[in-house]
């Protein structure tokens, strides 16, 4: 196979392409690339290859990785560990990549939620799939209830000054504990780079909660996930669950979700964007993108094809003030 050379047009888009994060010195760009679902063993190898290539070439810097990402687990970083020692070892400086813990990983007490035993081991084991000898970016993926905030904040502490982790990050953290967090970290000098969480046009719960109001006033950037909620933003959905879907097999999305009320908004956002001669995707993230203190928001792709078309909300234009009425 003929050895990968990276688009020296790349960076020719860096004007509108990337945002400060919060206040620090780190750009990302406004799309970033998930590893969420299409990147695991379950992928082929080439497809994935084809993918990350495109997104590179587009300038797309940041990619989002954790320990359970798959199917199955593990195998969404072991798939970018080979890609890395075939294709993007020579970009490795030019790359932003993280990973996370939190979720379940390996069985017995240890493989779960947010002890310092489990961060720690989850990512050395993460460094060794992705064959990286530290990430940008570590996360605690989800707030722990039981576990003692000081004992996960700690062990993120102590993980970016061992040199594995560059910068801390939390995901899907409750407002009160992303306060604590905030002034936890900032006290020993590992100030919290970002926070990520779920918002899109269905789901505003970091908007509604203030969170989102809390990391741009205290200069913590914010992440989007699941920016087209797992897919019903799209057009695949407007007549109904198709059979090859993601709805139809019921497992990250089930069918009770597509409501008639659901339904009758998405063909609201569908004549939004049918009059900006845009596709519903499009539209729906340049909606995120245009909320104030958003940094970036993750898409994840099945083909370069998808990639490219959800990266052209990058140069949307700015949603009017009727546009926003009828979004809601």
């Amino acid at each position: 196979m003929e050895q990968y050379k990276a688009s020296e047009k790349r960076y020719d888009e860096s004007d509108i392409l990337y945002r400060r994060c919060g206040r620090s010195g780190i750009l990302l760009p406004k799309v970033s690339l998930g590893f969420w679902q299409n990147f695991g063993a379950v992928a082929p190898l080439e497809r994935s290859r084809d993918i990350m290539r495109c997104a590179f070439d587009n300038g797309i810097t940041h990619f989002d990785l954790a320990n359970n990402y798959g199917p199955p687990y593990g195998t969404g970083e072991e798939t970018f560990g080979k890609l890395m020692e075939s294709d993007f070892r020579p970009y490795r400086d030019e790359m932003f990549i993280c990973t996370k813990a939190g979720y379940d990983m390996w069985q017995g007490p240890y493989g779960n939620w947010g002890s310092r035993k489990y961060l720690m081991a989850s990512l050395d084991q993460s460094l060794k799939r992705m064959k990286l000898e530290y990430v940008d970016l570590f996360y605690s993926h989800r707030y722990d209830p039981e576990t003692p905030l000081e004992e996960t904040l700690q062990a993120i502490v102590d993980i970016v000054r061992s040199g594995k982790a560059l910068y801390a990050g939390i995901s899907r953290w409750p407002l009160e504990a992303l306060k604590f967090a905030h002034k936890y970290l900032q006290e020993r000098d590992v100030p919290l780079l970002i926070y990520q969480g779920r918002l899109n046009l269905i789901d505003r719960e970091p908007q509604q909660e203030g969170i989102l109001d809390f990391c741009k006033d205290n200069g913590i950037g914010f992440i989007s996930f699941s920016p087209l909620a797992q897919g019903l933003l799209t057009e695949r959905y407007l007549d109904g669950i198709p059979g090859d879907s993601r709805m139809s097999r019921g497992k990250s999305l089930t069918p009770e979700r597509l409501t008639p009320e659901l339904q009758g908004y998405l063909h609201k956002l569908k004549a939004v964007a049918d009059s900006r001669n845009e596709n519903m995707a499009q539209t729906a993230l340049a909606w995120i993108l245009s909320q104030e203190g958003v940094t970036s928001t993750l898409v994840g792709a099945s083909s370069s094809q998808q990639l490219m078309r959800n990266m052209q909300c990058i140069k949307s234009k700015p949603l009017s003030a009727e546009e926003i009425r009828i979004l809601g």
